[in-house]
């Protein structure tokens, strides 16, 4: 496709004083929306924190400490005292729990799949970010192109003012077509109010990602060509597709710990007990664990739950694969649309308003035709260009779309 390089439009800066005017190229401007924006810094915050988490999902239980008075008397000659009698003791000890070693990696999968789903929910915001970014630069962009056509068409118009005047004061023209020319810059200069607030909605929606306040898009437009097959092909790299698969597979992870449950548990207990010297001290060492009985009623409930949790989590993964293609098919289909649209406005519709342009005004000049068909001509051709303009930027939004979406460009 035949690219022209924009420049920024004296036009674009009209509403923007000189010191505050501040160029930003595309590329520019998705480099810097990844930078210190708070849903991001918030994502990142999460997925250090499921990291730091997982670090430990493994690890033993804490161990506990106990203490206390063993077999003191309370009745009788040696009621309340610690040395009378044999087993009486003070006794302090360590008791270590040891779950299983299914349960421990259960666990472990359990906390990496939390994190994948944290990291596969930043490339969702990065994405969101990075896409928002680049559109409303593209909105801007364009946004001054039109500014600067309604402009040219202005100025062009005005011209006809004293052509009109003058061919009314001669008595070739009729006093109608004076006050057609002044309608039409009336037009014009309606189109280019709604310019103007379509670039301060765009350098609105551009300043929520990038601190610069008036900015002005420099630089080419990126393209409107996009490879629908690569795009295709990276679909199951898709950040909702990534958190389906990683919210799945916790669930797999969540059978196995509840499976893991039917295995026992261990412990183990050191303790020291002083006693009256005559009798001497002791040292206590025990073993423990859990007997997993009944599992009918305590541990195949919790298996049947998780299972039956993993089944929707696939459900739900399946869900948003076939949503992630369609969205993309359809996101196809409206960029076909749109860049075809474009192409048949620039290939045939703006030669036809040219060829018209051309034609009334060489029969204006030999008298053949009147002033208010020049106007007319004129006025259409302008139009036309805005047009072109609106479905250009349709077809490059949804080409960056689809790019940014779909990752081609990896945000």
């Amino acid at each position: 496709m035949d690219w022209k390089v924009f420049w920024v439009p004296a036009a674009a800066l009209i509403a923007v004083p000189a010191a505050q005017a501040q160029p930003i190229g595309y590329e520019e401007a998705l480099r810097q929306a990844r930078m210190e924006q708070p849903v991001l810094e918030a994502r990142e915050l999460q997925v250090e924190a499921q990291r730091q988490s997982a670090e430990a999902a493994d690890e033993l239980p804490d161990p506990v400490l106990r203490g206390g008075i063993v077999n003191m008397p309370v009745s009788g000659p040696a009621a309340f005292n610690l040395d009378r009698q044999l087993p009486s003791q003070i006794q302090v000890g360590v008791e270590q729990a040891i779950p299983n070693l299914a349960k421990r990696r259960a666990r472990a999968d359990m906390a990496a799949s939390d994190v994948r789903v944290s990291e596969a929910r930043l490339g969702m915001a990065s994405r969101d970010v990075v896409l928002a970014a680049g559109q409303a630069w593209i909105s801007l962009s364009y946004a001054q192109q039109r500014q600067t056509v309604a402009q040219g068409a202005l100025k062009d118009l005005r011209t006809l003012v004293p052509v009109a005047r003058s061919a009314v004061a001669a008595g070739s023209a009729r006093p109608a077509e004076s006050l057609e020319v002044r309608r039409v810059l009336l037009d014009i200069d309606d189109a280019s109010t709604r310019i103007e607030a379509d670039q301060e909605a765009a350098q609105a929606r551009l300043a929520r990602y990038i601190p610069r306040e008036g900015a002005v898009a420099l630089g080419s437009a990126p393209s409107a060509e996009v490879d629908p097959v690569r795009l295709r092909a990276n679909l199951a790299r898709n950040p909702e597709i990534v958190a389906a698969d990683a919210a799945e597979g916790r669930a797999t992870a969540a059978i196995e710990l509840a499976r893991a449950d039917k295995r026992p548990d261990f412990g183990i207990n050191a303790s020291f007990g002083r006693r009256n010297p005559d009798f001497g001290n002791v040292v206590s060492v025990m073993g423990s664990i859990t007997l997993p009985l009944f599992t009918d009623r305590r541990q195949e409930p919790r298996i049947a739950a998780a299972e039956a949790e993993a089944m929707a989590a696939m459900a739900e993964r399946e869900d948003a694969s076939r949503e992630v293609t369609a969205q993309f098919e359809i996101d196809l289909a409206m960029w076909r649309s749109a860049v075809r649209q474009w192409q048949r406005a620039r290939e045939e519709l703006l030669p036809l308003a040219r060829n018209r342009t051309d034609l009334e005004t060489a029969s204006f000049a030999a008298g053949r035709a009147d002033l208010i068909d020049v106007i007319s001509a004129r006025t259409a051709l302008a139009l036309i260009e805005l047009e072109i303009l609106e479905r250009e930027e349709a077809a490059v939004q949804a080409a960056a779309k689809l790019r940014l979406t779909y990752s081609e460009e990896t945000p």
